[in-house]
C-alpha cells in the first residue's frame, strides 16, 4: 500500500522524519549521560536497570497540559486522515524480524512503519531489513513505550498490528482525560502516575523536574485512577499484606512451601497481637485470614526501602521495590495495584527538597540506619493516577501505551497475557 508523502507536520507527528528522528536520538543520548553523570553518588543497588533511561521523554511539558491538548488535537487529525486513506496493512505473523531478515514479511514492515512515518517511505519497499528499517523499528518502539532494540518481537507485532482506526478511537478517548485535567488547577507541585504508560511525572510550575520508570497494577489487581495528596515518605517501612495477598498469594505459597513466611521475615500476628508460628495454622483452610501478616523491613521487604504514603480510599500507595528487573521490561504490570517506582531515592529527593534537613546525604543515612523513620510534608504534594495510552507529544510525536485494563473502548488489549 502506497500512502504517500505526508505534509512534514504530519510525519512529524504520525513518526519520525528520517533526518529529525535521528536528531532526537543524539539528543536524547545525550541528555541522558549528563543526567546519569550528574548523579554518579545515587549510582547504588536502589537505581539499578539505567537501561530504561532511554525510554524517558525529554520533554519537559507535561502529560495533563494545554500543550498535549493541543498536539493531540492535531495528531487527531492526521490519523483521520490516515484512516480515510485506508489505514495501514497488518504485518504477517512469523519469525522475529532483525537486521538481515529477508522476505515478503520485511515488505510488509516498511510498508507498516512508513505509513506512520518513522520509516521514511522514499527508501522504497526492499525484501531486505537493513539498518534503516532497524532505526525505523527503533522509533517506532520508542514511541510505543517498547525497548528501542530494533528486533520486531511479540510485543513490537501486537503494536504494529493494531488497525489505523483503533489508534484514532484512542486518541479520540484520551483527549477528554487530558482535557478534563488539563484546564484545572493541579498545583505548583504535583506528581503523575500515568498507569498504562507505567511512568510517573514529577511537575513542578508547570514543567517536568523528573520522569521515572514504574511497575503498575496487574490486568486482575489495577492501580486506581485516583487523585490523593502525598503525607509522607516512610524510611524502612514495615509491610502489612492486604487481605487479598493473603488469600491469593499468601496462602498458595504457604501451601507449596512451608518455610515461605520464615523465608521472607513475614510475622503472623493474632488479633490480640501476639506472634503466632506458621505451624499453629491450617494453611488447608481460610483459617489463615483472621491473623495479620507483617514483614520486616530489609532488602526482601515487598516495598522496599521507601513507602510514599498518600492516603485515599483504595489503600494504595507508591514505594521501592527489592525487583528491580521488572523495570527492565515493556510491559510492567506486576502490582496488586500499588506502583513501584525506579530510583524512588531521586523521587524522594525533589518530595522533601522543601523540608529542613532532608538533603540527598540525609535521605542515604535514614535508609541506611535500617530504623523506621519519616519526613511529614509540609505542604502536601498532589498526587494524580491516570489512565493516558494515547497523546500528542511536545515534540510533535504520538505517543501510544497499549490498553492495559480495556479501559479505552477500543476492543483491543494487545499488552494483556
Amino acid at each position: 500500500m502506497n500512502f504517500g508523502m505526508m505534509t512534514r507536520r504530519g510525519a512529524m507527528r504520525l513518526g519520525f522524519g528520517a533526518a529529525a528522528g535521528a536528531l532526537a536520538t543524539a539528543a536524547s543520548a545525550q541528555e541522558m549521560m549528563l543526567s546519569f553523570d550528574s548523579q554518579a553518588e545515587w549510582k547504588d543497588r536502589f537505581d539499578a536497570s539505567s537501561s530504561r533511561v532511554t525510554r524517558t521523554s525529554a520533554s519537559r511539558t507535561p502529560t495533563l497540559s494545554p500543550e498535549t491538548v493541543q498536539q493531540t488535537e492535531l495528531a487527531i487529525q492526521d490519523y483521520a486522515s490516515l484512516v480515510s486513506r485506508g489505514g495501514w496493512s497488518r504485518v504477517p505473523g512469523g519469525e522475529r524480524l532483525k537486521l538481515g531478515s529477508r522476505g515478503e514479511r520485511v515488505v510488509a514492515l516498511r510498508q507498516r512503519l512508513a505509513a506512520t512515518n518513522d520509516l521514511d517511505p522514499n527508501l522504497g519497499m526492499s525484501p531486505v531489513f537493513d539498518s534503516y528499517v532497524e532505526g525505523a523499528v527503533k522509533r517506532f518502539q520508542a514511541r510505543h513505550g517498547l525497548i528501542p532494540v530494533g528486533v520486531v518481537g511479540d510485543d513490537t507485532m501486537q503494536s504494529l498490528n493494531i488497525p489505523a482506526e483503533t489508534r484514532l478511537r484512542q486518541l479520540e478517548t484520551n483527549l477528554v482525560r487530558i482535557r478534563t485535567m488539563a484546564g484545572g488547577n493541579l498545583g505548583e507541585r504535583y506528581v503523575l502516575c500515568n498507569i498504562p504508560a507505567a511512568e510517573i511525572e514529577a511537575v513542578e510550575n508547570g514543567q517536568v523536574a523528573a520522569r521515572y520508570t514504574a511497575v503498575v497494577g496487574k490486568v486482575d489487581r489495577a492501580s486506581p485512577v485516583l487523585d490523593a495528596k502525598i503525607q509522607q515518605v516512610n524510611f524502612n517501612p514495615f509491610w502489612t499484606v492486604p487481605a487479598s495477598i493473603i488469600r491469593k498469594d499468601l496462602i498458595p505459597m504457604m501451601q507449596k512451601d512451608p518455610q515461605y513466611l520464615t523465608k521472607k521475615k513475614i510475622r503472623i500476628i493474632s488479633p490480640s497481637g501476639e506472634e503466632v508460628p506458621p505451624t499453629a495454622i491450617d494453611w488447608n483452610t481460610m483459617d489463615a485470614t483472621r491473623y495479620m501478616y507483617r514483614q520486616d523491613p530489609g532488602d526482601d521487604n515487598s516495598m522496599g526501602v521507601v513507602r510514599i504514603n498518600m492516603p485515599n480510599k483504595d489503600g494504595v500507595y507508591m514505594h521501592d521495590t527489592p525487583s528491580k528487573n521488572l523495570f527492565g521490561e515493556n510491559a510492567r504490570f506486576h502490582s496488586s495495584g500499588c506502583v513501584r517506582i525506579q530510583n524512588v531515592k531521586e523521587l524522594v529527593g525533589w518530595l522533601a527538597k522543601n523540608q529542613a534537613g532532608w538533603d540527598r546525604r540525609a535521605i542515604d543515612a535514614a535508609i541506611k540506619s535500617g530504623e523506621r523513620i519519616d519526613i511529614n510534608l509540609t505542604p502536601y504534594v498532589p498526587v494524580y493516577w491516570r489512565y493516558i495510552s494515547g497523546w500528542g507529544g511536545a515534540d510533535g510525536l504520538v505517543q501510544f501505551r497499549e490498553d492495559i485494563y480495556g479501559l479505552d473502548g477500543t476492543g483491543e488489549l494487545a499488552m494483556a497475557r
